[in-house]
């Protein structure tokens, strides 16, 4: 059987001692989960070009963690001094993506930085730092609450699941039409969807890439991801 191309758009590096210069690169844990599930990984290159004649060969998107979105892509008028890694093409592209992605209806799963793409994309803003050391979500392994009745229960198999989670900044306001699907016991939002989107989509605030190998409802991420590139729904 074809494996559904699933597009997942590479991140700039600026050290890349293996390859001798800056290089777009992708996690491997990405794509080696979107391979055990069925699906074949395509990293496309960020662009600022028009994006729905690009994801025409696609059966689905992946859009990954990285650095920082700017925060005046918010409405912020300052810029803290944790906030890093900002690329402006990466922004202009990863929010054009989200936007095109969703208004195609193609299947979408959202990770990190994606999660907060998409709630950008449709008009929500951002916590540029969630307070320091004693209150980021950086190297943490903690239990998230999931939605009952939400795609993201229904990929994950569980109402609470073990994220593993990397980020300094979460959702202030959630953007048009987007509920809530799961939290961490501080109140972070840790799950995004849109009900009223024509595709699959759901978002995680963690990296559920870090421990699907050997964590079954982190899998299931992908798995559902390919499933509804697959057949569309």
């Amino acid at each position: 059987m074809t494996r559904p191309l699933i597009a997942n758009p590479a991140r700039f590096s600026a050290t890349t001692s293996a390859l001798r210069y800056a290089a777009e690169v992708n996690a491997r844990a990405l794509v080696e989960a979107v391979w055990r599930a069925g699906g074949e990984p395509v990293s496309i290159h960020p662009a600022d070009c028009e994006v729905a004649s690009r994801l025409a060969p696609f059966d689905g998107v992946l859009l990954p963690g990285g650095g920082d979105l700017a925060p005046h892509r918010y409405g912020a008028t300052d810029t803290r001094s944790t906030v890093y890694d900002v690329d402006d093409l990466q922004d202009t592209f990863d929010l054009e993506l989200a936007r095109t992605t969703l208004h195609l209806g193609l299947p979408l799963l959202a990770i990190c930085r994606g999660l907060q793409v998409v709630n950008v994309a449709l008009g929500g803003t951002l916590h540029q730092d969630m307070g320091g050391p004693e209150g980021e979500h950086r190297h943490v392994v903690h239990p998230v609450a999931v939605v009952a009745g939400t795609l993201l229960e229904q990929a994950t198999s569980a109402q609470k699941v073990e994220a593993s989670c990397y980020h300094h900044q979460r959702v202030d306001r959630p953007g048009r039409g987007l509920t809530v699907t799961a939290r961490a016991a501080d109140g972070t939002v840790e799950g995004l969807e849109l009900p009223d989107t024509r595709g699959w989509f759901t978002a995680a605030q963690w990296h559920p890439e870090d421990t699907a190998h050997e964590d079954a409802a982190q899998q299931g991420l992908f798995d559902a991801l390919v499933r509804a590139a697959r057949y569309g729904h």
